[in-house]
């Protein structure tokens, strides 16, 4: 009998549990409940739990989660428990701002390069991240074995440059560009539209008045 794909929310939970409990970790906290998870982002206690069985089973009634042994189950899950090497397409504000992030290196992302048309740009780095033109990003991605990239471009070329993304092999792209991209099959894109998000906190503001 084929098993139950685990739904989007709770995939993207997983992150914010893992948040969680690397905090309560730090704190030298060994276990931890499903009512604190829940609490902690204001779910329900049966959420976590069907959350966490969609992947297997991880604690026990009445004595709950170990902290760090769930930890190491999630990374695991979400593939974050090995190092992965990302590029970026665009060395505008935002994608220099990202480039510079030392965030994603503490969460198992490597950043190896960058890649842009401005031959001003070409050559440069940006904090330890060199920058190479556009053409060269088959041949790296090749090179470093990149399954992951950003698109931090103009939305009027998001798409182009999906598409020799996807040519190379790339299988997850986070797109900052406001536009809908088009990918084969197998490739996943996430969508960060900044403006959007504001648009929803205004609209939230606004009503609450």
């Amino acid at each position: 009998m084929k098993s139950q794909a685990p739904p989007s929310p709770a995939v993207k939970r997983l992150s914010l549990y893992l948040r969680e409990l690397e905090r309560l970790s730090a704190e030298g906290v060994d276990k931890v409940s499903s009512r604190r998870l829940a609490e902690s982002l204001h779910i329900t206690d049966a959420q976590v739990r069907k959350d966490l069985g969609y992947f297997g089973q991880f604690g026990r009634r009445g004595v709950g989660y170990g902290v760090d042994r769930l930890i190491h189950a999630l990374r695991r899950i979400l593939g974050t428990d090995k190092t992965w090497n990302v590029i970026v397409v665009g060395t505008g504000d935002l994608g220099r701002a990202l480039l510079r992030y030392r965030g994603f290196a503490r969460r198992g992302f490597r950043l190896v390069a960058a890649f842009d048309v401005s031959r001003g740009k070409v050559g440069k780095r940006v904090g330890d991240v060199p920058v190479y033109h556009i053409d060269e990003l088959p041949r790296v991605v090749r090179r470093a074995k990149v399954k992951l990239a950003v698109i931090a471009v103009p939305p009027e070329a998001a798409q182009e440059v999906t598409d020799l993304l996807c040519s190379t092999g790339i299988m997850g792209i986070l797109n900052f560009a406001p536009t809908t991209l088009e990918t084969p099959d197998g490739v996943t894109v996430g969508l960060v539209d900044i403006a959007a998000h504001l648009e929803q906190l205004s609209f939230s503001a606004a009503n609450s008045q």
